[in-house]
């Protein structure tokens, strides 16, 4: 009986330690396996917390399968070198602005109102010009905001 009791009480206790440590971790890296950190990108007058996708692994999951993005949300990929990154809607489910950054954090491209694709066969959006970051935000939000080529981009990774 008191051997039941103890190893009771073991259960307990490291139950009690991993609940909170898990509770330590930041929302985004326990939902999305994304990274621990939020950051601003700022467009003109409007800033937008957007969550970061360094890895591979997180650029290829993206925004998809989400429902919803709050209005002042976004996700900012970012690479390691300026390339041409061609980008696509697979398995997204709302309507995204593709703004793309060159390493002088300069808008070089925008694809706006870029919509979902649940197919197996959906086209890439290529922007032909090299960048450094790709931000994606609420489809229709950089035209109602009046962002264009050549408008500057405040990041503040580091």
């Amino acid at each position: 009986m008191k051997r039941l009791y103890l190893l009771s009480v073991v259960v307990i206790i490291i139950l009690f330690a991993a609940f909170f440590a898990i509770s330590l971790l930041p929302p985004f890296s326990r939902e999305r396996g994304g990274s621990a950190r939020d950051i601003d990108v700022c467009i003109r007058d409007s800033c937008f917390s957007v969550e970061l996708a360094l890895t591979p692994e997180q650029r290829a999951l993206g925004l998809m399968h989400r429902e919803s993005m709050d209005v002042g949300s976004g996700m900012l990929f970012v690479y390691d070198q300026e390339a041409i990154y061609s980008f696509w809607m697979k398995n997204t489910l709302i309507t995204l602005d593709i703004i793309w950054i060159n390493e002088d954090n300069e808008i070089v491209f925008i694809s706006k109102n870029t919509q979902p694709c649940q197919s197996d066969s959906c086209p890439t959006i290529n922007p032909g010009k090299e960048a450094m970051y790709v931000l994606e935000i609420n489809g229709g939000l950089s035209e109602r905001l009046g962002f264009a080529e050549g408008d500057e981009v405040g990041i503040s990774l580091f």
